[in-house]
């Protein structure tokens, strides 16, 4: 059995445009907040907090409405499209607002923006196991994370030599970011059949769709030992979300502020963070292989835990601040290429939109409470709370993961490195 690189690929170009726009979002829409709207650091959290809202709700809602949706295009595609054309609209309606006089509009602009870019986010995740066999959701989901590192690289490379001097607006750099996206998902819809793709899943693999359900066999109740395992996965997400997004949310503040880095200059260290993350992708499936995927992240974890504790002593800008960054991608690709497939392992094919959506509860409840929370300490202790804040959260979700049970494998040693993201479920 082995993976379809060439379609996931192609079914990795939603996650790929989602990440640009993430990126996008993360780094710039904190510096206006606080430079063109001169808001304080708990507010500015809170807006940043929004998206995470919207999200506790909106995620497992379209996850839910397209794993029942049934068109010419299929399940997943009209989310897709509408969400990445509308979100492409209001992204540049954005910067019309982006004066000190219109913070009312902006942020209703940018409310109507998060809620577009929730209608494609379950969908277009979900897409990828929709049409990849279970043994293969590893591997399948290694090829995606590159896709989204590349997309998140894209947008850091757009920021370091796009972003306005004084005097100047976003329109080149939302336009880039903007470009992109539509660029990918038009190669998306024209390059991937998604109803023959899962058909093909179906006719091969009917025992990991609905086919069965739909014979007049009863539903299977998933067993009380896999469901506390789904639980305490779940919270392992939410507490290293709680850590990884306050650095997140705020690094661009912290690296202007504290290191006094220009805005082009601080996008230097994440992209770095992101070329170790693609680079930790095969090694860590090949330890993956030998270890399990528990035993990956955990080893994630601790490694993520090092790198942000270690960031937080250093008060001037160094190397060896990047060298902890590249710490930090091999960390939190060893989580991320893991987490996701042990949810989603633990689903059926006529409910993968549901776990898509349970997965992105539990990230997106932790990432409404930690920007305030964060930004708050920020305001009122200092700065330097930041990186130890976050090293503290992400060392806690080790300990729920060392309870969980399933979603965990160690397959038979393989012939080449790439068939170690083949993780049997």
């Amino acid at each position: 059995m082995k993976l379809n690189k060439t379609r996931t690929l192609i079914v990795g170009l939603a996650f790929f445009t989602i990440s640009t726009f993430w990126m996008l979002y993360n780094n710039s829409i904190p510096l206006i907040l606080k430079e063109t709207f001169d808001l304080n650091e708990v507010l500015a959290g809170f807006i940043m907090s929004v998206d995470n809202i919207l999200a506790l709700f909106m995620l497992p809602l379209f996850g839910m409405l397209s794993d029942k949706t049934s068109s010419r295009i299929g399940k997943r595609m009209p989310y897709i499209l509408i969400g990445t054309i509308l979100s492409v609209v209001l992204m540049m309606l954005l910067i019309v607002f982006d004066t000190p006089s219109t913070l009312v509009p902006f942020i209703v602009i940018l409310g109507i923006l998060l809620i577009a870019m929730s209608i494609y986010r379950s969908p277009a995740v979900a897409l990828m196991p929709d049409v990849t066999p279970k043994p293969l959701l590893s591997k399948g989901n290694a090829v995606i994370n590159l896709m989204g590192a590349a997309g998140g690289i894209i947008a850091l490379i757009f920021i370091a030599i796009l972003s306005p001097g004084e005097g100047e607006t976003n329109f080149a750099l939302f336009g880039a970011v903007a470009a992109v996206m539509l660029v990918g998902v038009a190669i998306l819809f024209f390059t991937f059949d998604e109803n023959k793709a899962r058909k093909e899943k179906e006719d091969n693999f009917p025992d990991e769709t609905n086919l069965v359900k739909e014979s007049g066999e009863p539903k299977a109740v998933m067993s009380k030992s896999k469901r506390n395992s789904l639980i305490l996965i779940l919270a392992s997400i939410f507490l290293w979300f709680f850590g990884y997004n306050a650095i997140v949310s705020a690094y661009s503040k912290y690296a202007v502020i504290e290191w006094g880095l220009t805005e082009g200059m601080y996008a230097h260290a994440l992209i770095i963070a992101q070329v170790a993350a693609i680079i930790a992708f095969i090694p860590i499936g090949f330890i993956a292989t030998k270890i399990g995927r528990k035993r990956t992240i955990i080893t994630g974890i601790i490694t993520l835990t090092i790198a942000f504790g270690s960031v937080g002593f250093f008060k001037e800008w160094n190397n060896i601040i990047l060298a902890m960054f590249v710490l930090a991608g091999f960390g939190w690709a060893a989580i991320n290429v893991n987490s996701y497939p042990m949810v989603v392992s633990l689903s059926k094919g006529s409910d993968i939109g549901k776990y898509t959506g349970y997965y992105y509860t539990a990230s997106m409840a932790s990432q409404i409470v930690t920007p305030i929370v964060s930004g708050a300490l920020l305001e009122y202790v200092g700065y330097w709370t930041l990186f130890p804040y976050a090293a503290l959260f992400v060392i806690l979700s080790a300990v729920t993961m060392i309870f969980v049970k399933h979603g965990d494998s160690r397959p038979a040693k393989l012939k080449n490195k790439i068939e170690a993201f083949d993780v049997e479920d």
